[in-house]
């Protein structure tokens, strides 16, 4: 199919969650800042997003004075789009100090996790005063995270190989879906400044077909924000 986004200048739509989610941050992010990537991975999308402004704009390596990847996954290690890369252990805390950052991004991280308590609680102690928390996720009601619940983790990969063609298995991870309302938000980082939204989301399971992503794009349209979005998570720790 042609690219959905090329009548656009630079080929991003105005709803184009990267775009607008990084540029939040970068908003935030100073020469002296450094960054936490929780759930990195190998960072798919430096090395596979063919928009040359999408990968500069989520580009923090650089720009501050380091960048953590921090990840489960021992494919962080292959992270070229950060400065350190850390592979953690499931059973235990986050390896790092009290407040070591000015910035913790989890970027389409929270659907995954097990402990929202657990979770919270390491980003409050790992981020200094001042600090920000940024998300992103799906909402918890939302078209495809309600799909996903129906369908047991381990087909995730095959079903994603046919309706998001060019997704790697590597990069398919099971979900849970207990951090993804604005209500889990608020309960679970009650000690944050909360700046949080839902933000209505470009379509991106269309199975590779132009005809679908405009009928998908119209749908998310008409149908209620939370129904086709992201959560977008801003917090300040107070």
């Amino acid at each position: 199919m042609s690219d959905p986004w090329e009548n656009y200048f630079a080929n991003f739509s105005p709803t184009d969650g990267t775009v607008d989610f990084y540029s939040r941050i970068r908003s935030f992010v100073r020469p002296e800042h450094e960054v936490l990537d929780l759930g990195a991975g190998r960072a798919a999308w430096f090395e596979n997003d063919q928009n040359a402004y999408r990968r500069e704009i989520r580009l923090l390596k650089g720009r501050c004075a380091k960048v953590v990847a921090a990840d489960v996954d021992s494919a962080v290690l292959e992270n070229r789009a950060t400065d350190e890369q850390v592979v953690l252990d499931r059973s235990a805390g986050l390896p790092f100090g009290d407040e070591s950052f000015d910035l913790v991004v989890a970027d389409y991280v929270l659907e995954h996790i097990e402990d929202p308590a657990v979770f919270s609680a390491e980003v409050f102690r790992v981020l200094k005063a001042g600090g920000v928390f940024a998300a992103r996720t799906p909402h918890k009601y939302c078209y495809v995270a309600i799909i996903a619940r129906t369908i047991r983790n381990a087909k995730h990969a095959t079903v994603l190989s046919w309706v998001q063609p060019g997704r790697k298995e590597m990069d398919v991870f099971p979900t849970r879906y207990r951090l993804n309302r604005l209500q889990d938000v608020s309960r679970n980082f009650s000690a944050f400044e909360n700046k949080s939204f839902i933000f209505r989301s470009d379509p991106a399971y269309f199975f590779g077909n132009m005809w679908m992503f405009k009928a998908q794009d119209l749908f998310h349209r008409l149908m209620p924000a939370f129904f086709s979005g992201n959560l977008f998570i801003f917090l300040v720790k107070k």
